[in-house]
């Protein structure tokens, strides 16, 4: 269980965050909950797709997508800055429901991107810190809101989750490319594969199981008990870590390992 062993402040600061964070309860916010079907226009995320191209790295010995934060330059971040800007002058409503998933997506993972670019460097995430005000189609909202009064509650979709990146080593994996109307179900699918294959987000044996604390925060998306959890952590792992979690009746460990995705960030702790 070496995946999952934690220092004394690491764990404080996770008791802390699980405090100030827990209760990501989701409530619907009516008013992004519209649509236009019959519009056959996407949205362009390819300053986005270009920017995360650059500097996600997957190949990174520990199995989990690393972010160059140090070696983004001044002329990419103002990319960044520019793709914000370009997106939320738009009013997702106007687009079709699949179109919307991926905007919304894009939007949450670039303002993380963004604020880290800010305070960087730094070595923990906290994601409260992170959430940043924009204005889309006349209203104010925040980086919070997204994931919690708009992605989670009006899609109602678990997969969601696995999008988010709050860009610690403990969440799932930030994307090398930007969501799109036409791939979105695709990478999310492989990405909560990947998570719950990964030790950061599920090891099991036995006698013990330890899963990401992003299976406790988000429960109601995952499943009110622990046995519809189990059954999801099946459905997506290997066939070897699937016999053991299908045979496993103790009680869940949650953890989280909130140190930044940076390259230089070793594994395992």
């Amino acid at each position: 269980m070496r995946a999952f062993k934690f220092c004394l402040p690491v764990l404080l600061a996770l008791t802390y965050a699980s405090n100030a964070i827990a209760g990501y309860d989701s409530q619907s916010w009516s008013i992004w909950n519209q649509s236009d079907e019959s519009n056959p226009s996407i949205i362009d995320h390819s300053l986005f797709d270009g920017f995360l191209k650059t500097y996600v790295v997957t190949n990174h010995p520990s199995g989990i997508n690393r972010f160059r934060y140090a070696d983004v330059s001044r002329a990419d971040g103002k990319k960044l800055d520019i793709y914000i800007k370009q997106i939320i002058s738009l009013d997702p409503r106007k687009y079709r429901k699949q179109v919307q998933k991926a905007y919304w997506l894009n939007l949450y993972n670039a303002l993380t991107l963004q604020a880290l670019l800010k305070k960087y460097p730094l070595k923990s995430v906290d994601s409260n810190k992170l959430s940043q005000r924009v204005k889309v189609a006349g209203v104010k909202l925040e980086t919070q809101d997204i994931g919690n009064r708009i992605l989670r509650p009006i899609w109602n979709d678990y997969k969601v989750v696995f999008g988010m990146s709050c860009a610690s080593m403990g969440c799932p994996a930030i994307q090398s490319q930007a969501f799109t109307a036409s791939n979105t179900e695709d990478l999310l699918k492989a990405s909560a594969r990947e998570f719950i294959n990964h030790p950061r987000g599920l090891v099991v044996n036995r006698q013990e199981m330890q899963a990401s604390k992003i299976f406790d925060w988000y429960r109601d998306d995952f499943g009110a008990d622990d046995s519809r959890l189990m059954k999801l952590f099946a459905h997506y792992a290997d066939d070897s870590k699937a016999l053991y979690i299908l045979g496993f009746s103790g009680r869940i460990q949650y953890r989280l390992d909130d140190r930044l995705n940076s390259p230089e960030t070793a594994w395992p702790l």
